[in-house]
């Protein structure tokens, strides 16, 4: 049964894009099948000796969404700054349906379709914003989480390539956003998603950088309302990809040395917040190791720091998302038949002191 409606899921309608006198127009094609990607066997063989052991019969169903990347699902989150009326008319039309409902008064808008439809992403031009941001639709429980207020200071500690520094711009305008990225190729694909999408009004408003994370919690200590870090990780759509076994089994030897990277940087994140501050941690792994096992090691070290609940906001998207019921620590969005969304890790976690 499972292979059967798979099948009949691969063939779900797509969108194309065409800008028809200054508006955009999308019309329902369907795609054809494309070249498969080459999956990397040994990263594969891991994944399926760890994650078969942390979840269960939930990997059976995330394993065969990961080795399908033309069944994923994307959301289109637009662009508050550039009008986008016609762009959100054109996506109901097309069965669209927004993530966040208007009762959360929130002016983030993110569309969601229940089938892998694809909205092409918009090419760059001169002086003129980009009306929509394609994401995995997961990747805004963290923005969300952070609950980011008018007049906030916040810093954006790993930021590239830049979606959740828009999705936190589109919630409401910070007093400051920092946005920070320590490799230099990110830092540039940072810096021009920020240029394609906000206005010059709001340049007094962001900040960019190119420092390495672990040093904020010294130069910066409590500098901020809010920090949110979201961390290096063994990201695992396209490590499952990485080409080569040679490449793999490189990749495989580094995943173990990314936990004390990550518990660095939530100490560092940790540092840089007031006493009352909210620091989110989030991945885009199933890695245990990676997740609640880091937040746990900080919060046996650090006596002044408690763990905020989520149940509210796992609440609000369970119609959505598939979460893990066994996480502890936070949520974690996991990949799951016509829910393709995630991995997702999030944990919200305040200084107290």
């Amino acid at each position: 049964v499972h292979v059967l409606s798979w099948c009949i899921y691969l063939l779900s309608s797509t969108m194309c894009c065409t800008m028809v006198s200054g508006e955009t127009t999308f019309r329902s094609t369907v795609r054809a099948p494309g070249a498969r990607k080459q999956v990397c066997v040994p990263v594969l063989e891991h994944f399926d000796t760890h994650y078969g052991e942390q979840l269960g019969q939930r990997w059976t169903a995330a394993r065969e969404v990961l080795l399908h990347p033309r069944s994923w699902q994307h959301g289109v989150m637009l662009n508050r700054f550039a009008a986008p009326q016609d762009v959100r008319e054109q996506l109901l039309l097309q069965g669209f349906s927004n993530l966040l409902p208007r009762s959360s008064g929130s002016s983030l808008q993110c569309f969601v379709h229940r089938s892998p439809v694809h909205v092409p992403s918009q090419r760059h031009q001169a002086g003129q914003l980009k009306q929509y941001y394609l994401l995995n639709a997961a990747s805004l429980l963290p923005v969300l989480a952070l609950d980011v207020r008018e007049g906030d200071r916040v810093l954006d500690l790993c930021s590239a390539p830049g979606g959740k520094a828009l999705a936190i711009l589109q919630s409401a305008t910070p007093g400051v956003l920092h946005c920070n990225e320590l490799d230099a190729h990110r830092h540039e694909w940072l810096v021009k998603t920020l240029e394609s999408f906000v206005p010059q009004t709001l340049s007094d408003v962001l900040k960019v950088s190119n420092l390495d994370g672990r040093l904020f919690g010294k130069i910066e200590a409590g500098a901020y309302d809010k920090v949110l870090l979201d961390a290096p990780c063994s990201n695992d759509r396209s490590w499952l990809f990485s080409g080569r076994p040679q490449h793999g089994a490189l990749w495989l030897r580094e995943r173990a040395k990314l936990p004390e990277l990550q518990k660095d940087l939530l100490r560092s994140a940790l540092e840089a917040v007031v006493p009352g501050g909210l620091v989110v941690y989030s991945t885009c792994t199933l890695s245990r190791a990676e997740n609640s096992e880091v937040v746990q090691d900080i919060l046996s070290s650090c006596p002044n720091i408690e763990l905020q609940e989520l149940n509210e906001l796992a609440l609000s998207f369970a119609h959505h998302f598939t979460f893990d019921p066994n996480t502890p620590f936070g949520l974690l969005v996991v990949p799951d038949y016509g829910r393709t969304w995630g991995p997702m890790f999030v944990s919200k976690l305040k200084k107290l002191c």
